[in-house]
């Protein structure tokens, strides 16, 4: 944080943090999921910390590659599926929502009767801050996201203060 709040240039800056694969002894308030949570909780707060002011104009987006099953395996874990969950964090965004379709968790409404569907193109989430937030052109984010429309249900979604 302290580094990017030095330099007024930058505008994007990214991480990985691995280790989330996880398919044993994940836990709620203890095991490997929880403590990766904790982990990742604290490096969030540290980030917010040293950027100071800037934090005000920035946009942090928390996203996994792969989503987990809804129920657990036999060792107290999840394999690999479908949904997932995005954050989006920052003085930048327009926070205390939950936004996307809860298609449920009855065996009826899950995919392949196992993971939870799918109901929001992680597009639909990183182009208004592509847009809106580093000013990415209509041209610009067709070449990032080919054969695409930045809409939901004919709207974008309302991610970022105005």
């Amino acid at each position: 944080g302290q580094l990017v709040g030095r330099d007024p240039q930058t505008q994007l800056a990214f991480t990985s943090v691995g280790g989330w694969d996880t398919h044993v002894n994940q836990g709620a308030a203890q095991g490997q999921l929880a403590n990766k949570l904790a982990s990742l909780a604290e490096g969030l707060e540290a980030l917010a910390q040293g950027l100071g002011e800037s934090w005000r104009e920035t946009v942090v987006v928390v996203l996994s590659e792969f989503g987990r099953t809804v129920r657990e395996n036999g060792t107290g874990g999840t394999d690999h599926g479908r949904g997932n969950v995005m954050w989006l964090l920052g003085g930048a965004v327009a926070g205390g929502q939950v936004l996307g379709e809860w298609p449920g968790l009855e065996t009826s409404a899950l995919a392949e009767g196992r993971d939870l569907a799918v109901s929001t193109d992680f597009r639909a989430v990183l182009a208004p801050v592509l847009q809106r937030h580093l000013g990415v052109s209509d041209a610009g984010l067709a070449q990032v996201f080919p054969n695409w429309a930045a809409t939901v249900s004919g709207k974008p979604l309302a991610l970022l203060r105005a």
